[in-house]
């Protein structure tokens, strides 16, 4: 074919924008939060600790490759994955990396309390468990995120609630806690709390899209 080789690097150009937005990992923490639902700029950027303006970049670049959509409600623009498929690559993408890369694994044992917390579980184990209430699932992000998607039989209560709540969790019961993913600190952080105070507590390292990918 003519000019088969120009044709060619286009196709693989075009590709590799894809390649270029999942590059940066400022890109990538936005992307997993916007796996939990809409959110504004100033949210994402304090979600992400830049400034409002990088962050703005970074969602141009985001929307340029039209991973996201935007859509404006009053004074505010609020933007959200265009796509399923967005949130399942970013799960595919982090899943190969933590196979593949040692430093990865290392990094994600110290988010561990100890040996077990960080676990995979048997899904429809946990799901049977939940359902006839041996065990409770704890979504400990915000409550907006629960809103808009949450693991099945989950409670809500937020991390930054969760102290003056605890009186309404269970003793006598396993606490499973989850938060936005792998990568999230929240869940960690309500197990610590939660083993202070005498609960049985394990972090589950899914979130939704985790948990998404894995049940389709």
């Amino acid at each position: 074919m003519k000019d088969a080789r120009k044709i060619k690097n286009l196709l693989y150009e075009q590709v590799a924008r894809i390649g270029k937005v999942f590059s940066s990992s400022k890109r990538l923490e936005l992307i997993e939060l916007l796996c939990q639902g809409e959110k504004t700029v100033e949210t994402l950027a304090r979600e992400t600790a830049i400034s409002v303006k990088l962050t703005s970049s970074h969602l141009r670049e985001l929307r340029m490759a039209h991973l996201v959509e935007t859509e404006r409600r009053g004074k505010n623009i609020y933007y959200r994955l265009a796509d399923k498929s967005v949130a399942d690559l970013w799960v595919q993408i982090h899943t190969l990396a933590e196979e593949r890369l040692i430093e990865l694994q290392l990094a994600l044992q110290k988010i561990a309390m100890q040996p077990g917390d960080l676990v995979a579980n048997d899904r429809d184990s946990l799901i049977k468990a939940a359902r006839k209430g041996e065990i409770v699932v704890l979504d400990v992000r915000p409550s907006e995120e629960y809103l808009n998607a949450h693991l099945p039989f989950a409670r809500s209560i937020p991390l930054e609630e969760l102290r003056q709540r605890l009186a309404e969790l269970p003793k006598d019961r396993s606490i499973v806690a989850y938060c936005r993913g792998p990568y999230c600190l929240l869940a960690a952080d309500a197990v610590a709390l939660l083993k202070q105070e005498g609960y049985a507590a394990i972090h589950l390292r899914d979130g939704v899209a985790e948990w998404a990918v894995a049940r389709a």
